[in-house]
């Protein structure tokens, strides 16, 4: 009886054979759904991805003195070519898997016939007869389903369709290709466990080498685990892989491929690993460096220059196989890192974030800040980039304070306004009616809303260098009423700030001059790079080059500069960004070597947020300080282990932007920068009675006349309410249809965006 079953069992595989090859003849197989038409297409054409597989390879990224950020990748792998193999690799995977792979086709009927005698014989199916073809055959198509579950389910399916189907593209393939050719192939594709694709990343995880530097014993070891890597895991079961080891060095000297000396060294030899655990994506950056690397990945999954689609660029980057050269400056971002880790402790309420830009070049040179980057908020960890906007993974930006004042300047001095501007600057004014792009805006809020200055002693008249020295607000409101808010929104626009980090419109509001627009430290430091560079803007880039594992180069995206304005008004602005390092509330703020520095300080409402944004000709920083998620107020607050009453842009930020200029530019030649004369005002009167406010700047020569006062001409500006200067230069406001009536706050401001 037990013969009789076996005879059965025999007759039953015989009969399944016959099918299969039947179906391979046949020029139509309908219970598989597979027709004449079919039949023929098939042997005719097949996918290119049989030929050359589209293989998913890790993509490393690179700083900008070639040293390696991260290794990223969906499918760990390198490609590797025949002559950069081991040749024990490819004899040990031949010898195991299919001995008589270069004397049979696609099919080997001889291998099916031992199959089926050895399952009869065992009354199971434990004995295959796919040939190395076929199951290269198999891997493209679990390749090419991607991270689709469903997909790789079909592809593994064992029907007899699928089959069928699998053993024609075998066949044909072997008409198009060299044995030697889907070889290569076959050891790039398949998976060795461990996150490790192909035989180069299973070398380097299992043994940290090169395939090309294994020994006999090494390339059996791997060549043993494609049948089942889970049971051959040399980590887990080393004794299991140590005797299928073995089996492979005996069917690599059976077939001649070793000596006998040779095969009895290898057995001989210890399992020998040097694991590597799987090393992959922007978390296992150095030096805080898993940032920028993030950023860069929303780069190429959103920039057009890497495909049309967001699916085209995201295959671009599952796909891999790139050597991506960034703009970091390792030493610029050991500074910045350095700066924000120092001064703020990883444990406290609040964080920091840097970032570092080239003026003229749109070039980012460094991303920091004091929470690292990981998955683990016990280890106070974000993967959360406070440096950027949210569309490229960051949070939804801060409110700048101050620091927005020095753009509606650049938007006065470029049309036209004296940069010897005076206004009233009383100590608290009822926000007045603007113009906008559209319309007007009224203050009809009830009560009304005000501004105040800081402190009381802030009383005018000002002129534009003392009172951004001063970051006095009634100032800035008052110009702002002058220029119009359309002519400050064009003027953000140029110089890259076109909505909020969160993603929201840009809103024409007049509190939006003492920084109620949250926006990030990026766009910050690219503002001031700007200024830098006398009012040339360029896109942020974060990428110099890329080229393929084959050497080729990638077209990336290329900064695009303008002309923000001009030269005058750039060095206006630098005169007065510089006396605010000087004599105004950075003035603490000092360079080792002594170099000039320009910026400016922003504190907002409540001090949830504090800025100091500067630069150099060469560098620019901007450095934000507050509660990663806001609503932190920085009042009797411990912040690195020193206590502050209050925090404001100079004492908190202004630190950290110091020490880390310091480092990065240490032993770089000094730089002037380029200023306009802008004379001292003369003391004001005092008003009898009053004590004058005390003025932050130098005495001016004796002698020395007042500026003009800019007249108002007979019958006044009509869109403008009696008592202030029209702006001279041609200057035209827009329309003003009615206005909008719109007094409601934004962004929780109250005006008191003081530096």
């Amino acid at each position: 009886m037990e013969h009789a079953g076996n005879g059965v069992k025999f007759l039953g595989v015989s009969v399944l054979s016959g099918v299969l090859l039947a179906g391979l003849a046949l020029p139509a197989v309908g219970a598989i759904g597979l027709t004449a038409k079919d039949t023929a297409e098939s042997f005719d054409n097949i996918s290119d991805d049989f030929k050359t597989p589209p293989l998913t390879q890790a993509t490393q990224i690179f700083d900008a003195k070639g040293g390696l950020i991260a290794k990223v990748y969906e499918r760990d792998r390198t490609v590797l070519t025949a002559d950069q193999m081991s040749p024990f690799m490819r004899h040990a995977q031949v010898d195991i898997e299919d001995a008589r792979f270069y004397e049979h086709g696609a099919v080997d009927l001889k291998g099916v016939l031992r199959a089926i005698s050895k399952n009869a014989e065992s009354g199971t199916a434990s004995q295959g007869a796919s040939t190395l073809t076929q199951q290269y055959v198999k891997n493209v198509n679990v390749e090419k389903a991607g991270d689709d579950q469903a997909a790789v389910l079909e592809a593994q399916r064992k029907t007899l369709g699928r089959k069928i189907q699998e053993l024609k593209v075998a066949i044909k393939l072997e008409e198009d290709l060299s044995k030697d050719q889907i070889l290569t192939n076959y050891l790039n594709i398949t998976f060795y466990g461990h996150q490790a694709y192909g035989v180069e990343a299973a070398s380097q995880r299992y043994f940290s080498k090169s395939n090309k530097d294994l020994t006999i014993a090494e390339a059996a070891t791997l060549a043993g685990m494609v049948q089942n890597p889970s049971s051959y895991d040399p980590v887990r079961y080393p004794e299991n892989t140590v005797k299928r080891r073995n089996v492979v060095i005996d069917k690599m000297l059976e077939n001649k491929h070793i000596t006998p000396e040779q095969a009895q060294e290898a057995k001989a030899a210890p399992l020998g690993l040097k694991y590597k655990d799987p090393q992959n994506g922007c978390i296992t950056a150095q030096a805080g460096m898993g940032f920028f690397c993030d950023y860069v990945r929303h780069v190429v999954k959103q920039d057009p220059a890497f495909g049309k689609s967001a699916d085209e660029r995201k295959k671009v980057w599952n796909t891999g196989g790139l050597n991506i050269y960034t703009t970091l400056d390792p030493d610029k971002q050991a500074a910045a890192q350095n700066a924000v880790t120092k001064k703020v402790n990883v444990t406290d309420q609040v964080s920091a974030a840097a970032t570092m830009m080239e003026p003229g070049t749109g070039k980012i040179l460094a991303m920091a800040q004091t929470r690292p980057y990981g998955l683990d908020p016990n280890k106070n960890q974000t993967v959360v980039n406070l440096n950027v906007d949210a569309a490229m993974g960051g949070g939804n930006g801060f409110q700048t304070g101050s620091t927005f004042k020095p753009i509606l300047a650049a938007a006065a001095l470029e049309s036209g306004m004296s940069n010897t501007q005076p206004f009233p600057s009383e100590n608290k004014i009822d926000y007045p009616q603007m113009s906008t792009c559209s319309g007007t805006w009224k203050n009809n809020a009830k009560p009304k809303e005000t501004v105040k200055n800081e402190q009381d002693s802030e009383v005018g008249p000002y002129q534009l260098k003392e009172a951004m020295a001063r970051s006095v607000n009634t100032y800035f409101v008052q110009m702002e009423q002058q220029v119009g808010l359309c002519a400050m929104k064009q003027m953000a626009n140029k110089l890259g700030i076109t909505q909020s980090a969160k993603g929201d419109a840009f809103q024409e509001v007049p509190s939006m001059v003492l920084g109620t627009l949250e926006l990030s430290p990026l766009t910050m430091a690219n503002v001031y790079a700007t200024f830098a560079a006398r009012g040339k803007y360029c896109t942020p880039i974060a990428i110099n080059k890329i080229t393929t594992v084959d050497g080729k180069e990638v077209a990336v995206p290329q900064s695009q500069c303008s002309q923000a304005f001009s030269d005058q008004t750039a060095d206006s602005l630098n005169a007065v960004l510089l006396n605010v390092t000087e004599k105004g509330t950075a003035a603490a703020l000092t360079m080792d070597d002594g170099r000039k520095i320009a910026g400016k300080t922003g504190t907002t409402d409540e001090k949830k947020a504090a800025w100091f944004s500067g630069y150099t000709p060469s560098l620019a920083t901007a450095v934000w300080l507050g509660g990663p998620a806001g609503g932190v107020k920085m009042k009797n607050i411990t912040i690195g282990g020193k206590y502050f009453p209050e925090v404001f842009g100079a004492d908190g930020p202004g630190p950290i932007w110091a020490m880390a200029m310091n480092q990065a530019l240490k032993g770089s030649p000094l730089e002037p920068i380029q200023t306009a004369n802008i004379p001292d005002p003369q003391p004001a009167a005092p008003t009898p009675g009053a004590t004058p406010p005390a003025d932050p700047n130098a005495q001016p020569p004796a002698g020395n006349p007042p500026p003009p006062q800019q007249q108002q001409p007979p019958g006044g500006n009509p869109n403008l309410p009696g008592g202030l200067p029209t702006l001279p230069g041609g200057f035209t406001f827009p329309p003003m249809p009615g206005g909008n009536g719109n007094g409601g706050r934004h962004g929780g401001g109250n005006g008191n965006g003081n530096g």
